[in-house]
């Protein structure tokens, strides 16, 4: 079983009395005897190494965005905001080879295509840049495609749907990298009752990071019948690309009166 470092009071009188020591040792080390201070410049350098490796590992966890983070950026009045697990927590399976033409990814995320040979590989990835706020990235690797779609489809939870009404505003927020130019839409589909209202937008690709906002006001929304939720990430031409979704994340918020 692993030992659990705690802040209990025995740990913190340890590390008190250790420090203290050290600190003696380096006050007397101009006038400590010779045999005495090659002795202790022994463990002083064999504790340094530990130390250095406690750091070097400290810092690179703690530099990493936070396992299940949702922390971002959204409007102060949103009464909902999320950030899928696919983006914020490890997946059970990390990547797929030749992605079959309805794959899983997660509990959220589904990716469709219709090549009748798959040459498209689908990986999370650990993000680690300075300025990454969500843990997990998503890449895909696309090669030969012989079909006519490509798309990611994000099921939104039950908050997103409950009290949705056509004073809301839903906005998307991600961060794109792409090898080359393409294309990538995004719908939002409300399923109500036996319809689907769906709201198609264009990601403006001129920034990395990218912001999109579906108004339901000029939708025929059936308030009372709200059923289901999701978002389609459409990708227009996307053989011999490597596309790498570094965030993802959604928030709502009412808007003023027209």
């Amino acid at each position: 079983m692993a030992r659990q470092w705690g802040g209990g009071w025995m740990r913190q009188t340890l590390q008190a009395a250790s420090l203290r020591r050290w600190s003696r040792l380096a006050a007397e080390a101009p006038s400590m005897a010779l045999s005495d201070l090659r002795n202790q410049r022994s463990a002083a350098r064999r504790l340094r190494a530990r130390l250095d490796d406690l750091l070097h590992v400290a810092e690179e966890r703690l530099a990493l965005p936070l396992i299940g983070n949702q922390a971002f950026p959204h409007p102060a009045d949103a009464d909902w905001a999320w950030r899928p697990e696919l983006w914020s927590g490890p997946m059970p399976l990390p990547g797929i080879a030749s992605v079959p033409q309805k794959a899983q990814v997660g509990a959220e995320a589904k990716l469709f295509h219709d090549c009748p040979r798959s040459e498209i590989t689908l990986r999370q990835i650990r993000n680690l840049r300075e300025g990454d706020a969500a843990p997990y990235g998503l890449r895909l690797d696309v090669f030969r495609f012989s079909g006519s779609y490509l798309s990611l489809a994000v099921d939104l939870p039950a908050e997103a749907r409950a009290g949705l009404s056509r004073r809301h505003l839903i906005r998307i927020q991600t961060i794109v990298e792409m090898e080359r130019p393409l294309e990538i839409f995004a719908r939002l589909n409300i399923r109500h009752g036996p319809n689907t209202e769906q709201i198609l937008r264009e990601l403006p690709l001129t920034a990395e990071e990218i912001t999109v906002e579906f108004d339901l006001a000029y939708t025929r929304l059936n308030e009372k019948r709200v059923d289901g939720a999701w978002l389609d990430l459409i990708f227009e031409g996307p053989e011999m690309n490597e596309v790498i979704l570094r965030d993802l994340t959604f928030s709502r918020r009412p808007r003023a009166p027209l």
